[in-house]
């Protein structure tokens, strides 16, 4: 291949502000979700990112994947970071040119930065956070979070997160973060799944267009810790949308605005948990069945809350 066919074809290759090359697992959901929110804000943006696989897999010094001003510093203090850039672009009269944004896995965002994230949320400043969930502690080897939902195996949770039946429902439960989000006032609070590309596209646009504070969470499957295949990240973002465990919604000054409808026959919940070894012990035994069935109550109870 000479010269010019090289440049021609350089020339004609669409470019990403996440670059390939990177060093996350094949078939990473958070890679996919990433590269998707950095390529709908564009170059003049500026992102606080927080410790987790994100950060790691893109920035091995000293390299890095991103095409925009990124930057690192600590687990618990994107948001944080994210309120100083934003008021220096304000003393230099730049803040309407620039977007903010803070982002972070679960860990980050539910557990250790939640009381930061909270205080940007009470200033009313102009950042978007994202939060790609992946459900776990997935970069130091799949601990449990706030985030983990009810009945999956951890390293620390291994006969899965709420392990007595007796209290079952009454403790070990996913965090509502969108409800947090809500109860901070902001004007645009979201969620969705890396199954649904043009959603995440779309909503990543409405949240820097929404003047202050706005929240987008995103599902984005862990291949080493839910135990799955990398061919099945995309179907397993989908099924978690379509099941009602996952639920895909927006809301706008506070109100429910849109909601992915469920089938008139929506798949049950096994679709979706079988495929995942975090699940497995689930089908072992009538204890098993048991919360199968639960999980599949707040799957219904989901879908009546937010009209699915």
């Amino acid at each position: 291949m000479n010269n010019t066919i090289i440049a021609k074809k350089s020339a004609s290759h669409k470019t990403t502000l996440l670059s390939p090359g990177h060093r996350a697992c094949a078939g990473c959901g958070q890679m996919i979700a990433a590269r998707l929110v950095a390529d709908t804000l564009g170059p003049n943006t500026i992102i606080a990112n927080a410790t987790g696989c994100l950060e790691v897999v893109t920035t091995a010094y000293p390299e890095s994947s991103w095409g925009m001003p990124w930057i690192h510093s600590l687990f618990e203090n994107a948001s944080a970071v994210a309120s100083g850039i934003s008021a220096a672009l304000k003393a230099q009269g730049k803040d309407k040119e620039v977007k903010v944004v803070a982002q972070g896995g679960d860990g980050g965002t539910f557990d250790i930065g939640f009381g930061l994230i909270s205080g940007m949320w009470e200033r009313g400043e102009n950042i978007l956070y994202v939060c790609y969930d992946n459900e776990g502690y997935m970069n130091t080897g799949a601990q449990a979070s706030a985030a983990t939902p009810w009945a999956a195996h951890t390293t620390t949770t291994p006969s899965g997160k709420s392990p007595d039946l007796a209290g079952i429902g009454s403790h070990f439960m996913k965090k509502d973060m969108l409800a947090i989000a809500l109860a901070h006032g902001l004007k645009y609070a979201a969620q969705t799944t890396v199954a649904y590309p043009l959603d995440i596209i779309k909503k990543v646009k409405k949240a820097v267009a929404t003047p202050g504070p706005s929240y987008l969470q995103i599902l984005v499957p862990c291949i080493p810790g839910w135990k799955t295949e990398p061919k099945d990240t995309i179907e397993l973002a989908k099924l978690a949308a379509l099941t009602g465990i996952y639920p895909v919604v927006e809301y706008t000054d506070g109100r429910l605005t849109d909601s992915l409808k469920r089938p008139t026959q929506p798949p049950r919940v096994e679709e979706y948990l079988k495929p995942q070894g975090r699940f497995k012990h689930l089908f072992k035994d009538e204890r098993g069945k048991k919360q199968i069935a639960y999980i599949q109550y707040l799957a219904d109870e989901n879908a009546k809350k937010y009209n699915l």
